[in-house]
């Protein structure tokens, strides 16, 4: 990114081309999941917070990053399959599809857990 964004609009602006639509299409699901929630940019990524940080995602040359917390990657352990994952990160190559229906479970759960335990982002 060539000059540091101040809005979730100006960061997918200055993502890489591939994965502007992409961001787009990941950022209509979480706002679908979560229409009370705000959006911020938080060390240097976009996130959606209702009190507490829901979840964040963020651009890169050949993927895109869907972080909710490992407590929600965790419980769909086994639904994420192939998909290459990190303790709270899950990839979205630009390459792939985006498994929408995953991605709205599993930021449903999260926005569940959060409204319901109070969970924390980590």
């Amino acid at each position: 990114m060539s000059t540091k964004p101040t809005t979730v609009d100006e960061y997918i602006e200055q993502a890489p081309a591939p994965a502007q639509e992409r961001l787009r299409e990941l950022r209509a699901i979480l706002r679908s999941v979560a229409p009370g929630a705000t959006e911020a940019l938080k060390w240097g990524n976009p996130v959606f917070e209702q009190g507490r940080i829901l979840f964040a995602y963020a651009a890169f040359r050949k993927h895109i990053n869907f972080m909710p917390t490992p407590a929600t990657l965790a419980h769909f352990r086994t639904e994420l399959g192939d998909w290459t994952t990190g303790t709270m990160t899950m990839q979205l190559p630009h390459d792939r599809p985006l498994p929408k229906a995953l991605i709205k479970r599993i930021a449903e759960h999260r926005v569940t857990d959060l409204l319901e335990h109070d969970a924390r982002w980590m």
